[in-house]
């Protein structure tokens, strides 16, 4: 993965903070050593604006003097910051040229454009937050869900950040009760108690463990759970897509085989990201533009957390059960479709199925409640107070820490290699957690991390 130049701390940084595109207001944001000096030059009367109180000004170019807006300006001095350093924040009309405008003009009086994630690198540089705060920003940005934004609240506010450190801690603390031992050998018995130490090793693994079980979740809160309808042509799958979505997405007609393509959207399920697919109808074909339809959806229901299994009669709805246990191990709900027509005298009990109907609603809280029930338990466990890991760069941190305990147990346990050597995996185990943290200088890891946040974060 490529990262971004090492950027320069001491320069003034500034971007619009804002997302492109015409709104009412956009902001211009900038920070830095010079931050003052140079919003002189721009903001009229900016040495008299109180710190941290929002106050109207004329914002002129500073070559020629030209009015550029009328803008709020609020001024903040660091380490009080979002920075940690001297910020300006100027909110101007938006749209797309009076931003540019007032950026333009702040270069021109000696501030440098942001690298995309640079604001909040800084804050990290500064010790405003740690790293994995850092990302709970970016996941705070671009949660997309309730319970997307849930977590990364939890994660700004430390909570994984606060975990991790507790474990490293815990794992310094062995570090050090063996190196005294080691410091002390004219002792007559060991001080070093060998069971309290593999105790307290299996315990700081099995924390590791509970903290890797997080990993599907978090990477689910990223890009949503796979719920996909599947079911036989002409059953109600893209009536029942369109209901879920609360728009016509997906087109509907009375001819079997209508879709011929998997067709995705996130939305949101009780709370849950949710990537809801439709799918071409589970039939023998000979049709070649249908049958590669079939083969997507039956990769799609292969790749499923939760399927909505969709027929109308009990003999489709028998023959698909079948089906869709070959071809996925996801759970799935057996949905009667249209159940706003009469129904023929064979059918299934209650239990075993949900009636639903996409013309009148009918039943789509009922469903809406089993896919939730059905993604708890899946999911459930981990995505609630307690801190989850939400990234790759996490698993591969915890899972390196698991590793070096694990031979530091092995090692203590056989006596082979000597303590002080031994020793040296609860070390690495920490220092792995510290990446986690960013409580170490690793400029590689901090290049990949920030290179994917947006200018003016």
């Amino acid at each position: 993965m490529s990262t971004l130049p090492l950027p320069r701390a001491d320069d003034t940084i500034v971007a619009i903070a804002t997302a492109p595109g015409r709104g009412a207001i956009a902001v211009v944001r900038m920070s830095g050593p010079d931050a003052t000096r140079i919003a002189e030059r721009v903001i009229a009367d900016f040495s008299a604006i109180a710190l941290r109180v929002a106050h109207l000004a004329s914002i002129r170019h500073p070559t020629g003097d030209t009015l550029l807006d009328h803008a709020l300006v609020t001024r903040f001095q660091g380490p009080r910051s979002y920075t940690g350093e001297d910020v300006v924040e100027v909110s101007v009309h938006g749209g797309a040229v009076v931003p540019a405008l007032v950026l333009s003009a702040l270069i021109s009086a000696g501030a440098r454009q942001a690298l995309p994630g640079e604001f909040t690198r800084r804050a990290v540089a500064n010790g405003r937050m740690d790293l994995l705060q850092a990302e709970a920003v970016a996941d705070l940005v671009d949660a997309r869900s309730r319970m997307a934004h849930r977590v990364a609240i939890g994660q700004l506010d430390g909570g994984l950040s606060h975990r991790t450190a507790e474990l490293r801690d815990a794992i310094l603390n062995l570090e050090a009760l063996i190196a005294y031992d080691i410091d002390f050998p004219e002792e007559d018995q060991s001080l070093v108690d060998r069971a309290r130490v593999a105790n307290g090793v299996t315990r700081a693994i099995d924390a590791l463990d509970d903290l890797l079980a997080t990993g599907d979740a978090g990477e689910m809160l990223h890009h949503g759970a796979l719920v996909v309808i599947g079911g036989a042509p002409n059953a109600g799958k893209s009536s029942l897509f369109n209901a879920l979505i609360g728009r016509q997405r997906a087109i509907v007609t009375n001819i079997p085989g209508t879709t011929r393509d998997a067709i995705e959207m996130l939305v949101e399920i009780r709370g849950w990201p949710v990537r809801l697919v439709d799918t071409a109808g589970l039939r023998e074909s000979t049709d070649i533009v249908e049958r590669l339809g079939i083969e997507i959806s039956e990769r799609y229901l292969a790749d499923a957390d939760v399927v909505l299994l969709c027929a109308e009669s009990l003999d489709e709805l028998v023959v698909l059960s079948r089906r869709a246990d070959d071809l996925t191990s996801a759970p799935h709900l057996v949905l009667q479709t249209k159940s706003d027509l009469p129904r023929p005298s064979r059918q299934l009990e209650a239990k075993e199925y949900v009636p639903v109907s996409a013309l009148t609603g009918d039943g789509l809280d009922d469903l809406t409640e089993k896919i939730s029930s059905l993604l708890s338990e899946r999911f459930g466990a981990a995505v609630g107070e307690a801190p989850l890991l939400t990234r790759e760069r996490h698993r591969q941190a915890v899972t390196a820490a698991r590793m070096e305990l694990l031979a530091f147990r092995e090692a203590w346990a056989n006596n082979d290699p000597p303590s002080s050597v031994a020793s040296i995996h609860l070390r690495e185990a920490a220092h792995h957690l510290a990446e986690l943290i960013g409580s170490v200088d690793v400029e590689d890891i901090l290049g990949r991390v920030f290179s994917t946040f947006c200018v003016g974060k």
